[in-house]
């Protein structure tokens, strides 16, 4: 048999004049956690530039080293996006735009989708699943944080 236990505490008040959570720099914050992460991960800035990325982000998506993509445009730093056809050619404009990462920072909402990433000397490319969430700075959408998972 199941057992819950409920407890009830007051409600914390940040003191006058100390910025909420919600109020930091939360792309910062998730700097760290997503470069020392053991996960596929991916954090990118309302610019779409690369703040940080797993070393296993980075294998997977046939990056490199992290510090050959981190402070380089997403879709400049070597990520090479197919499609899923036999003959994989590379993605258009209007096609990226719509990859969960961007998607997610344009939106302001949870994006999910396939990817078919390219590596240097590959034909055939690997399959990654990506779940992106918006991260938000003073309500405002500061960047997006993306998590892979090879299919």
């Amino acid at each position: 048999m199941a057992h819950v236990e409920l407890s009830l505490s007051e409600v914390f008040v940040p003191p006058a004049g100390t910025p909420t959570e919600q109020e930091s720099d939360n792309v910062g914050r998730w700097s760290g956690m997503v470069s020392h992460a053991a996960e596929p991960c991916l954090l990118i800035d309302a610019d779409t530039t690369v703040v940080a990325i797993s070393s296993s982000g980075c294998d997977l998506l046939c990056l490199g080293a992290p510090e050959d993509v981190i402070g380089r445009p997403l879709l400049e730093g070597g990520l090479r996006l197919v499609d899923f056809t036999a003959s994989p050619s590379e993605l258009t404009e209007q096609e990226t735009d719509k990859i969960p990462p961007l998607l997610a920072l344009h939106s302001g909402r949870l994006a999910r989708g396939l990817l078919r990433v390219q590596g240097p000397g590959s034909d055939a490319g690997t399959t990654v699943d990506a779940i992106s969430t918006p991260v938000l700075t003073d309500g405002q959408v500061a960047g997006s944080l993306t998590f892979f998972s090879a299919v």
